[in-house]
């Protein structure tokens, strides 16, 4: 147990302050819409390779 353990715990909090509700929601939104634009395009391509079967 040394005393540089307190001193690297209160740098670590520093650096990732905590986000706003508002701003965790847009991130998470952010990655969802990202998320729904991969599947649209997963599925698209799987339907134009259906067609030409």
């Amino acid at each position: 147990m040394s005393q540089e353990e307190p001193q690297q715990h209160g740098a670590s909090e520093q650096e990732a302050a905590p986000k706003s509700l508002l701003q965790q929601m847009e991130e998470m939104l952010a990655a969802l819409n990202a998320d729904l634009s991969q599947l649209d395009a997963d599925l698209r391509f799987s339907a134009r390779d259906d067609r030409t079967v």
